[in-house]
């Protein structure tokens, strides 16, 4: 393992701020992404994170942040391919959770109160050549998180898939492993069915901030994160609507290449 990171999701009404604290080659790092602006730092700061809450103080950005009781899912999100030697693992630590507190970034403040947050972690020694990422906390008891990537795996490539629905307390899962098939997929939509259960996910992506990902164990590839951007998502059971909602703060990354359908 040559990278192993954390990425924390925090927001308001009107306002996004994440957080990813990594090791990569054995060098710390922090990476502070808001709606207007990326920022890099070389070590941690003075910023601690824990899963009651967080103190924040690297540069001209400060403050405390308190989480809730965290959302995490039934088990691995990587299912069995957690037993296997992977480029890039995944892990979800919450789906969402209640936030009380404020960041300061240069004066300006962001006021977390009543906000939500997100937790997931990756590890390994690359971020997949293609790949899509999408995360969303809506204010109806929701959150989604999917991952679609082109996998590596003992000399062939696969298309894999990993998705949680967090709906009013139950979770919705497909994966590759449960025998998800992916209808269609591009960077703006992607459909997804699972036997009884269909997931459509709409995405217009306003313009993302270039950050450092790693490559061969170093931070060498730069990817786009747009950390807030408005979104459609509607899951199906058995040909009935469960839910259809919006948002304007969803978060998207995209490198699909042979991923589009």
């Amino acid at each position: 393992m040559k990278f192993n990171g954390y990425y924390f999701k925090h927001e308001n009404e009107n306002q996004t701020i994440a957080f990813i604290l990594g090791i990569c080659n054995g060098e710390k790092f922090t990476q502070v992404v808001t709606d207007e602006k990326a920022y890099w730092f070389d070590g941690f700061g003075g910023c601690k994170f824990s899963e009651k809450g967080a103190i924040i103080d690297i540069g001209d950005i400060k403050g405390h942040i308190n989480y809730g009781k965290l959302t995490p899912i039934k088990y691995d999100i990587m299912g069995p391919f957690k037993y296997f030697p992977m480029e890039c693992r995944h892990g979800i630590i919450s789906m969402r959770h209640a936030l009380n507190g404020a960041v300061s970034i240069g004066g300006e403040v962001i006021d977390l109160d009543n906000g939500l947050g997100y937790i997931e972690k990756d590890s390994g020694v690359s971020f997949p050549k293609s790949y899509l990422w999408f995360q969303c906390s809506f204010a109806q008891n929701c959150s989604v998180s999917l991952s679609m990537a082109d996998i590596p795996f003992y000399g062939f490539n696969f298309k894999g898939c990993i998705c949680v629905v967090y709906y009013k307390g139950k979770e919705y899962r497909m994966a590759t492993y449960l025998g998800v098939r992916i209808l269609f997929c591009n960077s703006e939509k992607v459909l997804l069915k699972q036997g009884k259960y269909v997931l459509a996910v709409n995405v217009y992506p306003r313009k993302g901030h270039d950050l450092p990902a790693p490559q061969n164990g170093i931070m060498s590839r730069i990817i786009t994160e747009c950390l807030a951007c408005p979104a459609r998502v509607r899951l199906y059971v058995k040909d009935r609507l469960l839910f259809d909602l919006r948002s304007d703060r969803a978060s998207f990354e995209v490198s699909a290449g042979s991923l589009i359908t």
